[in-house]
């Protein structure tokens, strides 16, 4: 039995059963999300205070009906996109480092995970700060005590945790919170309009905006917070039961995406253009006059932020350390919660960042979008949707070490990003995808990952 086996179980093990924290990297069969669970886990994980960011910066550029109408288009890619690359998990019940072998081989895929862990681990700080505002807020609002760095540190340490519980603890933390968020974002958002309406008008409905190429590059600013998830959708498919179709799966998405997508790029955008302000701390505590309902609602955003982190920035680079670096899920979580605090937060939550965010959303999806359309053709089109698990899971065999098609096709994808940086992660597809298949169809190393 090799190392992997050895820390993460047999490798054709169904996990029957499997207790708290129990994650692993081998193929799974048994699946603990119903299609509303799914739903639920998507709709917590989806309310990001970047999204809020993101919405803020667009003052001046859009008026309103042009972002609503960018944060449909944006979910109804994030939608398809999550359907079309989770197929390979949801089939084969196999976590995206092990898809990613097919295509980038055992060495090389710690390119795409280093590329997907990187951004997940800078959010998973940005927001444990979001959220340690929020109740430091709370604690000055009820008992007069300020000190956001003790509430920063306790707060990362709550969130560590609850991510080692696993899926298990995901699905019961979304589960419960999705009732909670649903209920405090259409809260938010009337009693903004509420305060606000008249600014709102004056500053966002009633100006011109653009529907040219800034309109297009807020569909990839949306889009681009989820762009990471687009990779490795299948740490989260593989837990989706085994009868929820391709079809069903994109309404699952969109129809949880959908809401915690507009309600918080909405809020920010509105709360923005009328006030000035980008930090969401500030910015609900000066939308809400009651002093209940103002701990309700930053309560609300701190528990927004467990609910993120724990899916999407704790999960993904989890799964990379322990393929790395052979170590059990609930250690890589930890490493995971601890590495969170070497990101700076306290840096990107300033006023003058909001622009730097937004550059840092384009810059990393560059990377991202060549990587999506390698996974997609490589699964859907070299492999006609059948992968042989037994390979997968040989570090010795066809996919050993690295595949250079699929480095060199990331490459063209991300120089195209670059030169189209408003439009990155769009850009990048055609000339990623087209590039991989080129290459392995004819550089004679790439013909081994082919066998």
């Amino acid at each position: 039995m090799n190392a992997e086996a050895e820390v993460n179980g047999p490798q054709t093990a169904t996990q029957e059963g499997k207790g708290l924290g129990e994650e692993s990297l081998a193929p799974q069969q048994t699946r603990i999300m119903d299609p509303w669970s799914y739903l639920f886990a998507w709709l917590g994980g989806c309310v990001s205070i970047g999204t809020f960011t993101i919405g803020s910066g667009l003052v001046g550029t859009l008026n309103l009906l042009q972002v609503v109408v960018a944060i449909a288009i944006g979910c109804a890619v994030i939608g398809t996109a999550l359907m079309i690359n989770g197929q390979a998990g949801h089939k084969y019940g196999i976590p995206f480092m092990v898809q990613a072998r097919s295509a980038f081989g055992f060495s090389g895929t710690r390119l795409p995970a280093l590329v997907r862990s990187v951004p997940a681990i800078v959010w998973f700080g940005f927001q444990s700060w979001i959220g340690a505002g929020a109740l430091n807020l709370v604690s000055e609002t009820l008992f007069g005590y300020s000190n956001i760095v003790v509430f920063f540190v306790g707060f990362q340490f709550l969130q560590i945790g609850l991510s080692v519980l696993g899926f298990h603890g995901i699905k019961w933390l979304e589960n419960i919170g999705s009732v909670f968020i649903i209920g405090s974002l259409i809260y938010m958002f009337f009693s903004v309009i509420s305060k606000y309406g008249e600014e709102i008008s004056t500053n966002l409905v009633n100006i011109e905006g653009t529907w040219g190429a800034p309109f297009w590059g807020a569909t990839m600013l949306f889009l681009g917070i989820y762009s990471t998830m687009m990779l490795n959708v299948s740490d989260y498919s593989r837990e989706l039961r085994h009868n929820v179709g391709p079809m069903r799966q994109i309404v699952i998405y969109a129809n949880s995406i959908l809401p915690a997508t507009l309600f918080m790029g909405l809020i920010g955008l509105m709360v923005s253009g009328a006030t000035g302000q980008v930090d969401p701390i500030k910015v609900f505590s000066s939308a809400v006059d009651n002093k209940l309902l103002l701990v309700i609602t930053l309560l609300f955003i701190a528990f927004a932020q467990v609910t993120t982190n724990i899916l999407n920035n704790v999960v993904p680079p989890a799964y990379a350390l322990m393929d790395v670096f052979k170590i059990k899920f609930k250690t890589s979580a930890v490493l995971v919660g601890l590495l969170a605090f070497a990101t700076f937060p306290w840096e990107l939550v300033k006023d003058e960042s909001a622009a730097g965010l937004n550059l840092f959303i384009q810059t990393y999806s560059a990377f991202l979008g060549p990587i999506f359309a390698i996974l997609v053709v490589d699964y859907f089109v070299l492999r006609k949707q059948k992968l042989d698990l037994t390979k997968l899971y040989d570090e010795n065999g066809p996919y050993k070490g690295v595949n250079w098609a699929a480095v060199i096709a990331m490459a063209i994808g991300v120089i195209a990003a670059l030169l189209f940086s408003g439009i990155s992660w769009y850009a990048s597809l055609l000339p990623a995808g087209v590039s991989y298949y080129i290459l392995m169809r004819s550089l004679p190393a790439a013909k081994r990952f082919m066998e």
